[in-house]
């Protein structure tokens, strides 16, 4: 009964939003990119996502499969909705049956929910299974149940330290010298001491600085039988660290605009407010788009260990790009998809146009991720031999049904009430939180 009331608060939510018109179960796109639409024949897919860039990755490889398969052409119909939009919309037309596109988007912490009941997504294991030795094989777990994979990734989301070596240097610190977390609080107070930033930031309305320390630590919020663990000790002591770090070693603030996409946020680093920022690999991009001023001063390091031999990384966030079971033509959907995220140009491409580190590790190391871009040009140019050094170093994440209770109570209850409010200790927050989702999972 509780699975049907959230069905049908979402059914209410998404009418709601779209004004009772439903036909399409988009709504109305805040973009839309049009690809092949001038080849006579070409089969019409529609891809519906949350992140324009990944209209304009598609794009790209739409032209490369038209000029190699004449004889199957694809005219592409991306779509660009907000967040919540997009996930209700889709949910609510895959359950009704119809208005569902071929392709779709689907973010990491949202996926369970499409994964519920009777999957309403095409399984992609003929496509994945012939290519997973070269790939890292954990970014296609995170998008399966039961032995299928439904999900492709961009990236594995290798997650690294940025820092600003212009506030480093003038703080006297050789940011190769820190090796662990003590050292690097040790640094952290040089930076204080000698400079006008703070080490670094962390989030209080969003989840990039709890799950990645845990995991790095072997952690997580569900253990690999789907028991919540979300209140263990691993994880009270690592919110305490956090803690620490804000209010008790005086390095790091809370990030302006509470999580480390605000606007806000972009625009105090880009004033060099923080010397460094723990944050997946993906986040490149948004120093790029956010954060000109910054160009030629960011380095990027792995994440220092909490013992020594420990990991110094950890696989964060993600979308699982989807075939729906509404697809006319799902092999055509499923060979392009591939096509697009499997091959090995379209992994050369994931780093080329949106500055991820693909899932196909073969890659890694060749001649043409070395050639020269504007991630190297901003960065530096061993970027993809720091990847290779920490390859082995990044757990599994266990996602289930209910990772998305679980997220909720991190970015709503227990960040706010320990960093921003301190009205609780992490063991309280935790515990209080670890309960709620116990209390809502259904037998």
């Amino acid at each position: 009964m509780k699975k049907l009331l959230f069905l049908l608060v979402i059914v209410s939510f998404v009418l709601t939003a779209c004004g009772g018109g439903t036909e399409t179960g988009g709504g109305d796109a805040d973009e839309q990119l049009v690809v092949g639409g001038d080849i006579e024949g070409a089969t019409e897919l529609t891809f519906w996502n949350f992140q324009e860039l990944h209209s304009e990755f598609f794009e790209d490889a739409v032209i490369r499969w038209n000029e190699e398969f004449p004889e199957r052409p694809i005219k592409l119909v991306a779509e660009t909705y907000p967040f919540d939009q997009m996930h209700n919309n889709l949910l609510l037309s895959l359950q009704s049956g119809s208005g569902a596109p071929d392709l779709a988007d689907i973010e990491i912490s949202q996926f369970a929910n499409y994964l519920q009941g009777e999957v309403q997504l095409e399984p992609l294991n003929d496509v994945i299974e012939p290519e997973l030795d070269q790939m890292v094989t954990s970014r296609f777990e995170i998008y399966a149940k039961d032995g299928q994979y439904y999900g492709m990734d961009y990236h594995v989301g290798a997650t690294v330290m940025f820092y600003n070596e212009e506030i480093m240097n003038e703080a006297g610190v050789d940011i190769d010298a820190i090796k662990t977390w003590d050292d690097y609080i040790e640094a952290g107070k040089q930076v204080v001491e000698n400079t006008d930033a703070v080490m670094t930031t962390v989030e209080s309305d969003e989840h990039f600085s709890f799950w990645p320390l845990i995991s790095q630590r072997g952690s997580d919020y569900f253990d690999e039988n789907g028991d919540v663990i979300l209140d263990n000790d691993v994880n009270v002591d690592t919110l305490q660290f956090i803690h620490d770090l804000v209010h008790e070693h005086e390095i790091a603030v809370i990030a302006p605009g509470g999580f480390h996409h605000a606007e806000e946020y972009y625009g105090f680093m880009n004033d060099g407010g923080a010397a460094s920022l723990m944050m997946p690999m993906w986040y490149m991009g948004r120093f790029l788009d956010y954060m000109e001023d910054l160009e030629g001063k960011m380095q990027i390091r792995p994440l220092p260990m909490w013992e020594d031999g420990g990991n110094r990384s950890a696989g964060m966030g993600g979308t699982g790009t989807v075939v729906t079971n509404q697809s006319e033509d799902p092999e055509l959907a499923k060979d392009f998809l591939a096509y697009a995220k499997l091959t090995e140009e379209g992994n050369i491409k994931l780093w080329e146009i949106l500055g991820f580190d693909p899932p196909r590790h073969d890659v890694w190391d060749s001649e043409a991720m070395g050639e020269d871009n504007r991630f190297y040009r901003y960065f530096h140019d061993d970027i993809f031999d720091i990847l290779l050094e920490v390859r082995d170093e990044i757990n599994d994440i266990n996602i289930t049904e209910q990772t998305p209770d679980a997220q909720q109570e991190i970015h709503s209850t227990v960040m706010h009430s320990v960093l921003r409010e301190q009205s609780k200790t992490p063991e309280e927050a935790l515990t209080d939180a670890a309960e709620a989702v116990r209390s809502r999972i259904i037998d």
